[in-house]
């Protein structure tokens, strides 16, 4: 990690920290306090990158040398920052589970300017990773019979956004991606046809179709609504039969227009030729709103490359995550402002595998039942283990198939209950009453 991975006020407070000796053990949780509309649950990740970042934390030494400048820190400040290493524990919530408002999708417990400087890196990983994965599984639940393809690199924000949009996208169930580098770095399906650019380079579509099929024969896909979608697709046609190129080898794909109708007349014409064997493919514009539609219609439909609306979560692109102190040197801490009141105290979730609502409780209660949620990932700075995407897709494929219907529900959904135990309650209430400003209202009464 980076030293500078973070916001001024992070390296602000560590300073002060550590000048006073405040290097006891604190506990944040990071956390959404809502869930966005049309929202009936979270999709936890984000994860795997969030820990490699912690165990590499460090300052550098020009790092060091550009805050010492600005903060016009003495040499004992820069000591102290320099020797700073995540050392601390993370329990978390595995990569592919489902979770909700409330729940801790992590919790960090380390010496206090560790924990406190960790906070922009970890909101900012585990927030975008957690929007993108949720988006996704919403196209994959719009759609579940159908091959889904990220098509996200072009427009996500930045480079890296859109590395990290593959393995998200390939995490909710999608079969493949354009993104080279992500199909690359994370063992993924490549996959891509061809832009409207390469059509209009040539005399005519069909020659377009003709070079680009004897080029790449395996598996060629047309892109045929450059001009007129009829038109191209029988282009296409003309071109398979010409190369007598297997039927189930061949695709068209759709970018425009009335997709429904389109493909219904796409596969009248290439069942009309003998290839009822081709695919259709469509683009352009989808999210899973679109793809429901698609999908009830009963449009032929076989694959659908999703770019825009995954990569950027277009309708939630962002969420309402925190990352809040609850404990410090074996002190439950409490927020009491309005509309952003915490619990205290290192906590648990509890789920029910036979459904119902899930119990937020106090990480030291006894077991209650049900399944624990948070997990050790990170011991001592460490990392505990590191499953593979696999692993995380069977954990979002069970979990989905735990989720009522009605949380799955694209439009008004209704999410799982979260609980606090009485426990936790309790605990919540003694902290709020011994708050200072608590005391003074009842003097001033």
């Amino acid at each position: 990690m980076n030293g500078l991975r973070t916001d001024l006020y992070e390296v602000r407070m560590a300073v002060s920290y550590l000048r006073r000796g405040m290097t006891g053990p604190a506990t944040f949780s990071l956390f959404a306090r809502d869930l966005p509309r049309e929202r009936g649950f979270l999709v936890a990740a984000g994860l795997a990158e969030a820990l490699d970042a912690l165990q590499c934390f460090r300052f550098e030494p020009e790092e060091l040398e550009y805050v010492s400048e600005g903060l016009r820190l003495p040499a004992t400040d820069v000591e102290a920052l320099s020797r700073l290493r995540f050392s601390g524990d993370v329990r978390a919530i595995p990569e592919g589970r489902v979770v909700f408002a409330g729940e801790p999708l992590l919790e960090v417990t380390a010496p206090l300017p560790e924990a406190q400087l960790a906070e922009t890196l970890l909101l900012n990983t585990v927030t975008f990773a957690t929007a993108v994965a949720t988006k996704a599984v919403r196209c994959r639940l719009a759609a579940p019979d159908a091959e889904l393809i990220d098509f996200s690199a072009r427009r996500a924000h930045g480079s890296a956004a859109a590395l990290a949009s593959a393995r998200l996208t390939a995490l909710a169930g999608f079969s493949s991606t354009s993104n080279l580098e992500g199909a690359f770095r994370y063992g993924l399906r490549p996959a891509g046809t061809m832009a409207h650019a390469y059509v209009q380079a040539f005399p005519g579509e069909h020659a377009a179709f003709r070079a680009f099929a004897e080029d790449f024969p395996a598996a060629p896909v047309f892109l045929v609504d450059t001009i007129d979608p009829a038109t191209g697709i029988a282009h296409a046609i003309d071109v398979v039969r010409e190369l007598d190129l297997p039927p189930a080898s061949v695709g068209i794909r759709l970018d425009s227009g009335d997709l429904a109708e389109l493909s219904r007349l796409a596969r009248r014409m290439l069942d009309d030729a003998g290839l009822s064997a081709a695919r259709i493919m469509a683009s352009g514009g989808l999210d899973e709103y679109v793809l429901e539609r698609l999908t009830a219609a009963g449009a032929p439909i076989d694959a659908y490359g999703v770019g825009t609306a995954v990569g950027v979560s277009s309708d939630a692109p962002s969420l309402d995550t925190a990352y809040k102190l609850v404990e410090y040197d074996g002190r439950p801490v409490m927020k009491l402002s309005v509309g952003k009141r915490t619990l205290p105290g290192a906590k648990q979730v509890w789920r029910d595998p036979a459904g119902g609502p899930d119990l937020l409780s106090l990480a030291a209660e006894p077991r209650p039942g049900g399944e624990a949620m948070l997990v050790p990932a990170m011991l001592a700075g460490r990392r505990v283990a590191r499953p593979g995407l696999a692993t995380a897709r069977r954990r979002l494929k069970r979990d989905l198939v735990w989720l009522p219907s009605s949380a799955r529900r694209l439009r008004g959904p209704v999410p799982i209950d979260v609980r606090p135990s009485a426990a936790l309650a309790a605990m919540a209430a003694e902290v709020a009453a011994e708050m200072p400003i608590r005391r003074l209202a009842a003097l001033t009464r």
